[in-house]
């Protein structure tokens, strides 16, 4: 989940006060951690206006009593209104050469062992990450779906996780790398204009589950790859920090978290995390081998 791109044309002409952004801001804040920043002004009004002439009301102030009064549909709306999801299959290649060359390896021999695996795509947007994950995996291991390995794929925004969930992509937005990677993903089925299906054997990997990262997890058990690219980046630096101490307690000890290119985590070692790489961490062994909390 990535912040807005460029407003469109459309209900500008319905005034944004600055008490209206004010409270849209801390909507936005209190409910799903996001920031937002006064330059973002004219991309509210037209996302958001939409909704409020859908709704047939006179005011963002007006709107966000609705969104305040707890309406879930509203809220998806909301929620959908001021985020949009730029993602795409293999992105950011270094971190799946090394997923690839280093990470993946000792943890297929593991799950080969009989021990329990998982992956965590954590703002997997349309799933174009944790399917390209899937991919990865069925390359290094093709019996991966026989073993106790699963990949867990979430987001907050529902729009974007029906389409992970389908697994159904417009042609157009089917960019890779190399047409290797191409075929892991959607098999040589020859390319036309109908949505194309990724392999059945990916979808049997991937789970898809709505979070709200800033609320409490659901979660049970610890993972042993986290990716959370370009996410964290769009909350403010309290919020972060938060997020990557939680992402850190739920790793296990050596296990791995993948950031975004343009984000950092400061001072990592406090909250039991060792730089291992571009954008890349690992949680701490405990001292002694003791068993982490």
């Amino acid at each position: 989940m990535t912040p807005m791109a460029r407003p469109s044309a459309g209900d500008g002409d319905l005034p944004l006060t600055e008490a209206d952004f004010a409270r849209i801001a801390r909507i936005a804040k209190a409910g799903w951690g996001l920031s937002l920043e006064s330059a973002k002004r004219p991309l509210i009004r037209s996302r958001l206006g939409r909704r409020v002439r859908a709704l047939g009301l006179a005011s963002f102030d007006a709107y966000c009593d609705v969104v305040e009064a707890g309406e879930a549909q509203e809220s998806d709306h909301f929620v959908t209104a001021l985020t949009t999801n730029v993602t795409h299959f293999y992105r950011e290649a270094h971190h799946f050469e090394m997923l690839e060359n280093q990470i993946l390896p000792p943890i297929l021999q593991a799950a080969r062992s009989g021990k329990r695996v998982r992956l965590w795509s954590a703002g997997c947007s349309s799933g174009q990450e944790a399917y390209s994950l899937a991919g990865s995996i069925l390359a290094l291991a093709p019996e991966a779906a026989r073993l106790d390995l699963r990949i867990l794929g979430t987001d907050i925004d529902p729009t974007v996780l029906q389409i992970a969930q389908a697994g159904l992509y417009d042609p157009k937005i089917c960019l890779f790398p190399t047409p290797a990677l191409e075929e892991r993903v959607f098999g040589r089925a020859p390319v036309t204009t109908a949505l194309r299906p990724v392999r059945p054997e990916l979808k049997a990997l991937v789970t898809f589950r709505r979070l709200n990262l800033v609320k409490p997890w659901p979660i049970s058990g610890r993972f042993d790859v986290i990716l959370c690219r370009n996410v964290v980046i769009y909350f403010d630096k309290p919020t972060q920090r938060q997020l990557w101490a939680r992402f850190a307690e739920v790793l296990h000890p050596g296990a791995w978290l993948l950031i975004g290119h343009s984000e950092r985590i400061a001072d990592p070692q406090e909250i039991g995390l060792d730089p291992a790489g571009i954008t890349t961490y690992r949680r701490a062994a405990p001292p002694n081998g003791t068993a982490p909390s």
